[in-house]
């Protein structure tokens, strides 16, 4: 299999990979062996064309007329994914964000291993939040002194993002996964993946907004008819 990190890859086709994996897996539970590019795309309400590029990206091809083993591209997906690797993570913010990150279970599936947390908050300090380990913030190099730590998962406010930011560069973190709404000044190199929830709801929220005017120009218009 190719290495998925010697090249950069079309960001909509590696953030469709999942949802394709979770079919995959549900697929594989009911016994099916094989399966199309034009099975997935009924799935998912896409182009057969489409699929196959994505999937294509994983380095897999499909046999003509038979389509692809489903065994063979899942495996496929999550080495691409990184997904059959062990990752860990320390997360720095156990307010209610972080702590619903902790509790989710479907990180440990996917690798990651969240091992430790941190959070200036003297009451959840020495606690544990789905059997992780909430320490004070200025345990956190002494902590990684002493352990491999991949990611570091920041869920702080704006106004302490860059300071914890530094303090994960410093333990020497491969990686930062940015739920903070702030633009993280980092060292060259460093992998960066700032979660945009606030674009996100903006999207939702516009395209609900659309939906609405439309409903209420159509109501406008059948009053009128009446």
């Amino acid at each position: 299999m190719p290495n998925s990190m010697s090249r950069s890859y079309p960001v909509p086709s590696v953030q469709r990979l999942p949802g394709y994996l979770r079919l995959l897996k549900e697929v594989r539970a009911r016994g099916e062996t094989v399966i199309s590019c034009t099975r997935i795309a009924d799935e998912f309400g896409q182009l057969s064309v489409q699929v196959r590029k994505d999937l294509a990206i994983t380095g897999i091809a499909g046999r003509p007329k038979v389509g692809y083993v489903v065994t063979e591209l899942i495996d496929s997906i999550e080495h691409f994914l990184g997904w059959d690797r062990k990752r860990t993570a320390v997360l720095v913010g156990v307010g209610s964000l972080g702590t619903a990150i902790i509790k989710y279970e479907g990180f440990v599936e996917h690798g990651l291993h969240i091992v430790a947390a941190f959070d200036n908050n003297p009451e959840l300090a020495m606690q544990h939040v789905h059997g992780v380990p909430v320490m004070p913030f200025v345990e956190l190099v002494p902590y990684a002194r002493k352990r491999k730590v991949d990611i570091g998962i920041l869920t702080v406010p704006a106004s302490a993002a860059q300071e914890v930011a530094n303090a994960l560069v410093e333990i020497g973190v491969k990686a930062i996964w940015n739920y903070a709404p702030h633009k993280l000044d980092l060292p060259e190199g460093l992998i960066c993946e700032d979660v945009k929830l606030s674009a996100s709801f903006a999207v939702l929220s516009n395209r609900l907004l659309m939906d609405e005017s439309e409903q209420e120009q159509l109501t406008t218009i059948n009053n009128r008819k009446d």
